[in-house]
């Protein structure tokens, strides 16, 4: 289906939540996979790009973390195999286990298609971008990294010291961007966490600068 622009509501992201708390719950115990139920949005059924972080509560440490950056599937499949995957599938934690979710937290940010951002020289490029609106990728070669929009807010990063940065996650030097031999792209992100183990859903908005 097409990735059409839109904007979850808060019902529709509760929904998402819980299906990635029934996807784990349901594979931890019996290894088995999901299937969406019937009757969801048709949003449910466009492609995005989707990260789900676990977190411990309420001490809020990271205790997975996957992402399908790319809009290749139903955002409902996406969800329940990123919730999977990150229980199970984050090699750098431990798996966890079934009774760790009374005590974990579930954040899910839904990512747009990303788009290339043209500019003929740094200065350009630096104003093109907005902290706490846009996530970056930076691609050169193999070298490739991608960083949510949350990553500069939480940091306190300008726009200058986010390129620096993604560029070094990329195994670049930090000042790659600034020598046009990266291309650099841009998207947007809606985020939404629960407030405490299988709690209320609220949408974390960032503020911009």
């Amino acid at each position: 289906m097409e990735n059409s622009n839109f904007d979850l509501t808060l019902v529709d992201a509760t929904q998402l939540v819980r299906l990635a708390r029934d996807a784990m719950k349901t594979y931890l115990i019996d290894g088995r996979e999901i299937e969406p139920p019937a009757g969801l949005p048709e949003s449910f059924l466009q492609t995005k790009g989707v990260f789900l972080t676990l977190e411990t509560y309420p001490t809020h440490e990271i205790r997975g973390y996957i992402g399908f950056p790319y809009p290749e599937n139903p955002l409902a499949y996406t969800i329940i195999r990123a919730a999977i995957g990150t229980a199970v599938g984050d090699m750098r934690f431990p798996e966890i286990k079934y009774e760790e979710l009374e005590k974990i937290v579930i954040r899910i940010t839904i990512t747009s298609e990303p788009k290339k951002i043209t500019a003929r020289e740094p200065k350009s490029l630096v104003k093109q971008i907005v902290i706490g609106r846009d996530g970056l990728i930076a691609q050169a070669g193999r070298h490739v990294a991608r960083l949510l929009p949350q990553v500069a807010v939480e940091n306190g990063w300008n726009e200058e010291e986010f390129l620096s940065r993604l560029c070094i996650h990329a195994g670049l030097p930090s000042y790659a961007w600034q020598e046009g031999k990266v291309e650099i792209s841009t998207f947007s992100a809606q985020i939404f966490e629960e407030e405490k183990p299988d709690g209320s859903v609220r949408e974390v908005k960032l503020k911009t600068y």
